[in-house]
């Protein structure tokens, strides 16, 4: 997913923010953190262009193990439950739910190694072909790239709207 996972982000926090409401958070934060924990496992890339020189898919790197965003999301979900002061929490909740998120949304064209570290084996709904050159036009020309548009579509319409 190429541009989907910043709008995924927000609307996950739009969706969730009434019932985060009492908790005393900003409506500026919660959507902040929501949004950076749509994009939070791709911050792997500097890892893989800086310093492993894409030398592996970057979806094997820990920040894309699903088992971290599931450990992170029952942990602030627990927080959340004992703490008096629930803001933080909440902030960690959104982020653990969209970083969980993000997982689910490369899975659909994207390898993603849902049972790492344990096991070494890619899951992916469906394959995209390397067809064209340079590589991510086999992604952007590919069907499942109007899924990205229509989280774009959804993420502009909450924006714009004052129901969400």
């Amino acid at each position: 997913m190429f541009i989907g996972h910043l709008p995924a982000g927000y609307i996950s926090a739009k969706l969730l923010l009434k019932q985060f409401a009492d908790t005393g958070v900003s409506t500026k934060f919660f959507i902040l953190a929501g949004a950076l924990g749509g994009i939070a496992p791709d911050l792997d890339m500097f890892y893989f262009y800086l310093i492993d020189n894409r030398q592996n898919h970057h979806h094997t790197y820990w920040p894309h193990y699903p088992v971290l965003w599931l450990t992170i999301l029952a942990a602030s979900s627990i927080w959340f439950k004992l703490a008096n002061n629930k803001s933080a929490p909440a902030l960690a909740v959104i982020f653990s739910i969209s970083g969980s998120i993000h997982m689910l949304l490369d899975s659909i064209v994207g390898d993603i190694w849902w049972f790492a570290p344990f096991i070494d084996k890619p899951f992916a709904l469906f394959t995209v072909e390397a067809v064209y050159k340079p590589w991510w036009l086999n992604f952007i020309l590919h069907w499942s790239f109007a899924l990205e548009i229509l989280v774009l579509g959804w993420a502009y319409y909450l924006w714009r709207s004052k129901s969400a």
